[in-house]
């Protein structure tokens, strides 16, 4: 007998479908958090209380269900959203029966069509990255939390910019205590609500910011280290390089000597539901970069130190940036390849003849192919009436990726033998 999972309110048994009520009640195991099961005070079956660990819970029904019993699961709302129900189904064979989930409640409190929301949860997840992820978007539900509940939401909006965002706050929906109510960011940043509350940000105008930086960001935009500007990965070698990287939007990317940011900025405005990690021995530039990730609306982790010291916090990148090293490349370029994902790709920028040779040397000895490219960059300069060029620096772009069994760099060896 398969398993049920059913959905449930907080209006409790006066909003079950009489079917799912029968279901209950002649179960013989009801399942559920204990404010789930307190709706059923007078129930006759055995309860199981959702505690802990939910491969145990798994175990448990299994074994209910192969002995003949019937078993019900509540869950709240949609079981299947951001629910209890997904890791239930993908465990075992069960029948999933959903109720309205509490976006779809909280939206039809608010009096406005959702099939355009962006709809995600920072519920018992980071709220590192959700920067990204919304920025844009006229209409976006949030699932909260009480440490990521509204007015920590709304602190961290303002901390960005994000000041074109109204947000309505739903709260125990369809309970006794149900509130609804509008709110501007700065009013919501102050507000206490109840823990059980669905956020909706809505744009003014029912739109986002009116223009969004497409990749190439000009240089003089970012805030530089002064009186010696320059620090800064040029735009056109960032873009160069950013291509190389073939980023995902999944992407979990590291920049090494991120200094101004300006490549980690522009990597996590494309791996926008990934993650951005830099590092940045120098404690001026480090700011400079938190500075410039706020101005850019990109929230990525940027951390003080020294690489390769300080990667073994990063998790395993899909891609790997090197601005510059500080003297160690053999030791920086071991613990990048050695913690690279498969598929993944580490590009390094080096500017002197002397860094090209160690870096290729380096990647070589690890197993890793390279190919290179010599970018030599001039922009246009007026001169009176007249226009000239004036070049840049001229760039090592360095690509490294694992190399592929019976790949061109493995048959180029066996026809040497």
């Amino acid at each position: 007998m398969k398993p049920k999972v059913i959905g449930i309110g907080d209006n409790g048994q006066e909003g079950l479908l009489p079917q799912y009520a029968k279901w209950v009640c002649e179960s013989d195991v009801l399942v559920g958090g204990e404010r789930q099961l307190q709706f059923f005070p007078d129930y006759m079956g055995r309860t199981i209380v959702i505690k802990g660990g939910l491969s145990e819970l798994a175990a448990k029904l299994k074994a209910e269900a192969e002995q003949g019993r019937s078993v019900v699961v509540l869950a709240s709302g949609d079981p299947l959203f951001y629910g209890i129900g997904g890791y239930l189904s993908s465990k075992l064979d069960v029948e999933v029966y959903p109720s309205p989930s509490s976006v779809q409640v909280a939206f039809a409190r608010m009096g406005q069509s959702w099939q355009d929301a962006y709809i995600t949860s920072v519920h018992g997840r980071s709220i590192i990255g959700l920067a990204q992820r919304i920025d844009g978007k006229p209409k976006v539900a949030l699932l909260t939390d009480e440490t990521n509940h509204p007015g920590a939401i709304a602190r961290y909006l303002l901390s960005f910019g994000m000041t074109e965002y109204r947000a309505f706050v739903a709260e125990n929906l369809d309970g006794e205590g149900e509130r609804t109510g509008w709110y501007d960011l700065t009013e919501l940043a102050e507000q206490q609500f109840s823990p059980l509350n669905v956020l909706i940000l809505s744009a003014a105008g029912g739109k986002g910011p009116g223009t969004r930086d497409a990749i190439g960001i000009e240089d003089d935009r970012f805030i530089q280290r002064k009186p010696d500007k320059g620090l800064i990965t040029k735009k056109e070698i960032r873009v160069l390089s950013l291509a190389q990287l073939q980023l995902q939007e999944d992407s979990v990317v590291w920049d090494i000597g991120t200094c101004t940011g300006s490549v980690a900025i522009e990597a996590a405005k494309i791996a926008r539901y990934g993650q951005v990690y830099a590092i940045e021995k120098n404690e001026a530039d480090l700011q400079n970069c938190i500075d410039n990730m706020h101005r850019f609306r990109t929230d990525i982790t940027a951390v003080q130190g020294r690489a390769p010291q300080g990667l073994e916090a990063f998790p395993d990148p899909d891609a790997v940036f090197i601005g510059g090293s500080g003297g160690e490349m053999k030791e920086l370029l071991h613990a990048c390849c050695t913690r690279l994902k498969p598929g993944g790709r580490i590009v390094l920028n080096a500017a002197t003849i002397e860094n090209l040779y160690e870096a290729n040397k380096a990647f070589a000895e690890e197993g890793f192919a390279t190919s290179i490219t010599l970018a030599q960059i001039a922009r246009s300069k007026p001169i009176l009436d007249l226009t000239r060029f004036e070049g840049l620096n001229p760039i090592y772009i360095i690509t490294a990726k694992h190399k592929e069994p019976g790949g061109a760099e493995e048959r180029e060896a066996n026809a040497g033998e």
